[in-house]
């Protein structure tokens, strides 16, 4: 064998090696982090749905309820603007979604799929549901933002007796929603599944607060108030692990195709600046979901509900007072 072809088949044996070996010996910083619970304080509360501890807040009481979703990266904070004006006339909860905010992060058995793993879109449905029945809420309307949007949607496909309506905000329909079939069994390697979880602190960093920044129109109005709300949630025990769990048993949703089997009142709400999912997505949403109605709100990004409370607020008020619900 010419001696320089040996040296490249050996450079190349190393570095093989040294893909597959050092990532599984790679020493893995320990967070300081806290229970959730203790992150808590008295601003909410915890309810068990399918053996769960969810965090949830809510304000109002009477009317067709409202059940808001937020999106990949949130929590409960992402409302703090509009809970209490939309509780005025009605009971109006949020919740943490899995892997997110404050609601428990579980360890996912190993195998484990569909609705045994609480991080898969599947279990987010049911948890949805449970928590409407752990809450006494018979009905509600989903108030989904991005990625909350896209569960409001398939809450409303897979159980349309329970969804009253859907506020469809920024929602995530067209693009994105997972990694690539192609990459998905990369993702489930003991090589990634070490890795997985120390890449997943990127997010509580600069390109976490990077496409914070993004989803405002105005990023002057991302505050260090905000950013601290937004971080929060990142000291409560195992929360890159779980949103690692969830970066694997996400996929893209195939969501398109049944817009037209969507036979509850929808409004789709799209900041005029959203960056992250164009008003032209949203504006086309409204077209496929039948007898949708659109608000093109002026000024707002990714966020109305944090950049522009008052506009989200009195676009949402107006179509619930119109008599959608």
């Amino acid at each position: 064998m010419p001696f320089r072809l040996k040296l490249t088949l050996i450079v190349f044996g190393l570095l093989a090696l040294s893909v597959a070996v050092l990532p599984l010996i790679l020493p893995i910083p320990e967070l300081d982090t806290v229970p959730a619970r203790q992150l808590a304080g008295d601003e909410g509360a915890f309810v068990t749905v399918d053996g769960l501890e969810v965090f949830y807040e809510e304000a109002g009481s009477g009317g067709t309820p409202l059940l808001l979703l937020h999106g990949f990266g949130a929590s409960t904070f992402s409302w703090r603007e509009v809970l209490a004006p939309l509780g005025a006339e009605r009971r109006t909860v949020a919740f943490d979604r899995p892997a997110f905010g404050l609601t428990e992060r579980p360890a996912v058995p190993p195998g484990a799929t569909g609705l045994e793993n609480p991080y898969t879109p599947e279990a987010q449905v049911a948890l949805t549901v449970g928590l409407l029945d752990a809450l006494g809420l018979e009905r509600a309307v989903l108030v989904g933002n991005s990625s909350g949007g896209t569960l409001a949607l398939q809450v409303a496909l897979a159980h349309p007796e329970r969804v009253a309506g859907l506020v469809l905000v920024g929602a995530a329909v067209y693009e994105g929603g997972g990694a690539p079939a192609w990459v998905r069994p990369l993702l489930h390697t003991p090589q990634m599944n070490r890795l997985g979880p120390l890449i997943m602190r990127q997010f509580g960093e600069g390109p976490g607060l990077e496409f914070l920044r993004r989803s405002y129109a105005d990023p002057e109005r991302v505050t260090e108030e905000v950013i601290a709300g937004y971080r929060r949630p990142l000291r409560a025990d195992g929360w890159d692990v779980a949103l690692w769990e969830l970066t694997k048993a996400s996929r893209t949703p195939d969501l398109a195709p049944r817009l037209g089997e969507v036979r509850v009142p929808t409004l789709v709400v799209s900041g005029a600046a959203d960056a992250i999912v164009p008003p032209e997505q949203s504006q086309r949403l409204a077209q496929e979901i039948p007898g949708a109605e659109l608000a093109l709100l002026e000024g707002c990004g990714h966020l109305p509900q944090e950049e522009c409370p008052e506009a989200f607020v009195a676009a949402v008020t107006a179509w619930l007072e119109g008599g959608s619900q």
